[in-house]
């Protein structure tokens, strides 16, 4: 859009309505003129040839040729110049007599013969000629008649030449023009004019602004203005003197506030220094709050670790029906409270910002069997069906961190467990390539458990948040676990969400992204065998039906699905057989018989005969299989199992067709165990000893490094915290000199933080192995640093064996004793026998640092005491030991913690005077 300026507006709104209106006055003007002449034309030839016409009657009836000619020569030259010619004719359309001739005299006349009409005009370019007839009005007869009355006796014709009306319109034309220049002239001497008065005032007052603008007081403008031009003038004058004293002012208030801002500078200097103190105050609270996890995580691990590792050693032992029941309790017991240590932990990092994933290859599918194995028992306890449905187009070879989507698995499936009393628990996997490299997996765990109120939700994802406060003490569980799912579904590029409402159960779904490999694992299911299998499928819960089905259908199998036991009693009662039949149900005890009915009814008309059951229960798998099925599988599906089983019978490699029978042998190494810990010591020792010939071991760093300078070792398992000297300075000492500079140390530790594992490989350690000691972890661990490979071995049954405690107290649990020594029962005397010996060492220690009030030293005290009840049965001392322990390190204050000191001094008396050592104390 074009802008015009001031002087440009003024000229086209001037001059343009100049122009309009004489263009339409001087048209208007010329044009009437124009009409104005042509009138005149036309009257002065009508009033010529009408009283010519009555003139030349008399003549032309007496034939009087000298009187026409006279009158037409007459009238010729009175109207000269305005008449070019006139021409008189007879009745006979013959021309009598003319002034001039013109030739076109006989076209008018033949145009008008005989016309009785009155005058004819005729119009050419140049000329305008009028014709009238003579009309005969002297003739008398007898008889009236009109028409001979009306007789004519010849014609006039005039003609007019135009030029003079022409030269007239042209003048006219011309003098329009004339004035409407004259105008346009005038308007814009006006419109110049005009403008002069305004630009100059308005350029004036535009200078005057521009120097405000620029800060110049001195507008210039001290001569008046005419008009609302003065106004103008009048207020940048004020505008300006209103600056003057606003400058005065601003320039009084920065002086006052450079003045103040001088005077607190040095409280500025001084705040600085305080908030750098307080930063490094800062910085060393979060130093202090790393160690303490580290410390705590060192502390909670190793316990564990005697809990874990003896449970599963003294599941190869002897047990009775009780103990196996006790140590299930205790094996669970431990495994929760390493999930919430985890929990805690992982927390940590996740407000330090120190959780990274790991990127590598796996398996999907194989993933999500692991959970849903470590799951389903806790579900078939409370007889829900645990199903799991994947998308036969989902990719299974993935690139990213197995571990923490197990761990979002674990999360979700076992609260859906948890709050869900009866009905079932579904997990959907989906997919949505995202690009040639990468797919997010798309999961949701379906539940009809209590379901959760919409204005609880939101508070499920905040640190230790849950739906109801009652949830804790009615469910357990700190409530953390479902805010690292979120902060790991984030990390993985996904999102999580949750629809639910109250008795309606519960759906959480998340996505994840991962990466596709190029160079994918190849399957190595048996599916070859089962192509154009018939298999006859009966299984009522719709999800696992449909995920079954599917799987089935993917390995080319010909299935006959049957979804209840009407359509399923029809097939079998049809005359075809099966080569396999699989009947999926539930374990109920109401159950049995009609699913051993079933098993009655298929057994004729099918070669195989397999059975799906929600339960782990291995005697109600075996009765199965006693009444006819081939083999019992557990629920929830897991294909890789179902589908070795399914084609087992089919294939000659078979593990079934091929078992090699071997006898256990020791591996020929020589290991150094180092832990301050006897009874970490003795467990990791214990677990070894089924595995390599030779042992030896060390309390502390220092041993170790004498040792290691006079043997030679294949494996080294070093702890980490240690007195005298710990493990990183022992490995740095036997890297430097000795005989084992080349021989694998692993670190044996309980810390959990971020970067330590990096740390301690960059220290001088070849692996890393977290306490609690899991035997698998193990036996891989020697597999990977050593030149020989364990045997794998599998966990064996052995005959019940009873054992009386050595004393009556309630302070001793003899079987959990008998547990942590693996069930050997000398094992377990010399340890419990170790830490009575050590008490009255340990109550005169405690008593001496409760005296000097020596904090630091209790805490010592209380820790070592803490370590040797781990193992020896004594669950009471063990509790107030850690209590103790963990209350010295997170405040060390005696006063605080009286009351528990002295219930530990009177339990360790007690505990003498049970045993016999002492008499108990009044």
């Amino acid at each position: 859009m074009t802008k015009f300026g001031l002087r440009d507006s003024v000229l086209i709104l001037t001059l343009i309505p100049t122009v309009i209106i004489g263009l339409l006055l001087g048209g208007y003007f010329t044009i009437n003129r124009y009409i104005e002449l042509d009138e005149i034309l036309y009257q002065q030839g009508v009033t010529i040839i009408e009283p010519l016409a009555i003139a030349v009657e008399q003549p032309l009836l007496k034939r009087d040729k000298a009187l026409l000619t006279r009158l037409v020569s007459h009238t010729h030259n009175k109207h000269s110049p305005a008449i070019q010619s006139i021409a008189i004719f007879d009745e006979n359309n013959e021309l009598v007599i003319f002034s001039k001739y013109q030739s076109e005299f006989k076209e008018i006349v033949k145009s008008n013969v005989n016309s009785m009409d009155g005058i004819q005009v005729h119009n050419s370019d140049h000329y305008l000629t009028f014709s009238t007839a003579i009309i005969n009005h002297s003739r008398q007869d007898t008889i009236w008649n009109h028409n001979s009355y009306q007789a004519s006796l010849g014609n006039v014709v005039i003609m007019l030449n135009k030029q003079q009306a022409i030269i007239g319109q042209q003048r006219a034309l011309l003098v329009s023009g004339v004035v409407i220049l004259i105008a346009l002239v005038l308007a814009s001497v006006l419109a110049f004019r005009l403008t002069r008065m305004f630009i100059q005032p308005l350029n004036k007052l535009v200078l005057a602004t521009d120097k405000l603008i620029e800060g110049k007081v001195d507008t210039g403008l001290d001569k008046k203005m005419f008009g609302e031009f003065e106004l103008l003038r009048t207020g940048l004058n004020t505008i300006s003197e209103t600056m003057v004293v606003q400058r005065d002012e601003m320039q009084k208030h920065i002086d006052q506030a450079t003045s103040d801002y001088r005077e607190t500078l040095e409280q500025y200097e001084t705040q600085n220094i305080q908030l750098s103190i307080a930063k490094k105050d800062a910085q060393d609270a979060n130093r202090v709050k790393s160690d303490f996890l580290a410390k705590m995580s060192h502390e909670l691990r190793t316990p564990l670790n005697g809990v874990i590792g003896f449970t599963r050693q003294l599941y190869k032992t002897p047990l009775n029906k009780h103990q196996k029941d006790y140590l299930d309790t205790i094996e669970l017991s431990a495994n929760s409270l390493l999930t919430i240590i985890s929990d805690i932990l992982d927390f940590s990092k996740l407000e330090a910002g120190a959780m990274e994933l790991e990127s590598m290859q796996f398996q999907l599918r194989d993933n999500i069997n692991e959970v849903m194995t470590l799951l389903a028992p806790s579900a078939h306890e409370k007889q829900l069906e645990l199903s799991i449905f994947i998308h036969p187009q989902v990719p299974d070879n993935l690139t990213g961190d197995p571990t923490r989507f197990k761990q979002i698995l674990i999360n979700l499936i076992s609260n859906a467990v948890k709050f869900t009393e009866k009905g079932s628990i579904k997990v959907d996997v989906g997919y949505r390539l995202l690009d040639e490299e990468r797919a997010s997996i798309l999961v949701s765990v379906t539940d009809t458990g209590v379901g959760i109120p919409m204005d609880k939700q939101d508070a499920l994802f905040t640190p230790f948040g849950q739906a109801d406060s009652s949830i804790t003490r009615k469910f357990g569980g700190t409530g953390l676990g479902l805010i690292i799912t979120k902060h790991i579904v984030e990390a993985m590029n996904g999102r999580i969400t949750l629809n639910s409402a109250p008795g309606n159960g519960t759906c959480f779904t998340f996505n994840a992204v991962f990466r596709t490999p190029s160079n994918s694992i190849t399957s190595d299911l048996p599916t070859q065998s089962l192509i154009n299998k018939r298999i006859l499928y009966l299984e009522p819960h719709e999800h696992t039906h449909q995920a079954t089905l599917s799987l089935l259908h993917e390995w080319q199998t010909r299935v006959t699905a049957c979804i209840d036991e009407e359509s399923f009693l029809n097939e079998i009662n049809k005359d075809f057989s099966y080569d396999i039949c699989i009947i999926g149900h539930t374990a109920t005890i109401d159950d049995m018989q009609q699913l051993k009915s079933y098993v009655k009814a298929v057994r004729p008309v099918t070669d195989y005969l397999y059975i799906m059951l929600n339960t782990v229960s291995h005697n109600m798998r075996e009765a199965f299989v006693g009444s006819g099925a081939d083999a019992c599988l557990s629920k929830p599906l897991n294909h890789r199992k179902l589908c070795e089983v399914l084609a087992a019978p089919y294939r000659l490699d078979h593990p079934v067709h091929n078992i090699e029978q071997g006898t256990e042998k020791l591996l020929p190494l020589k290991v150094l165990v180092v832990d301050d810990n006897d009874a970490n010591l003795k467990l990791i020792c214990t677990l070894l000893e089924e595995q390599i010939e030779l042992i030896d071991t060390a309390h502390n760093g220092s041993q170790a490094y004498s040792l290691s300078k006079s043997h030679k070792y294949d494996l080294i398992f070093m702890d980490i915290q240690m007195p005298i000297m710990d493990g990183i300075t022992a490995c740095k000492l036997i890297r430097e000199s000795s005989l084992n500079e080349d021989t694998p140390i692993i670190a044996v530790t309980a810390h959990a933080l971020a970067g330590e594992k990096e740390q301690l490989l960059k220290d001088g350690f070849k692996g890393y192995l977290t306490k609690p000691i899991d035997e698998d972890m193990l036996k891989q661990i020697i597999s990977d640093h050593s030149p020989q490979s364990p045997i794998n071995r599998e966990r064996s049954k052995a005959a019940t064996v009873d054992s009386e405690p050595p004393f009556e107290s309630a302070r001793l649990d003899w079987q959990l004793a008998l547990q942590r020594a693996g069930g050997k029962e000398e094992l377990a005397l010399e340890m419990l026998n170790m830490l009575l010996l050590s008490v009255p060492e340990t109550l005169r220690l405690l008593n001496e640092a409760i005296e000097k009030e020596d904090c630091e030293h209790v805490l010592s005290i209380v820790h070592k005491f803490h370590g040797a009840c781990c193992y020896t049965g004594v669950p009471k001392l063990k509790s107030l030991a850690e209590t103790l322990e963990i209350s010295l390190k997170s405040d060390c204050d005696l006063n605080y913690i009286e009351p528990e000191l002295f219930e530990l001094i009177d339990e360790l008396n007690n505990l003498l005077s049970d045993a016999g050592m002492v008499e108990p104390q009044r």
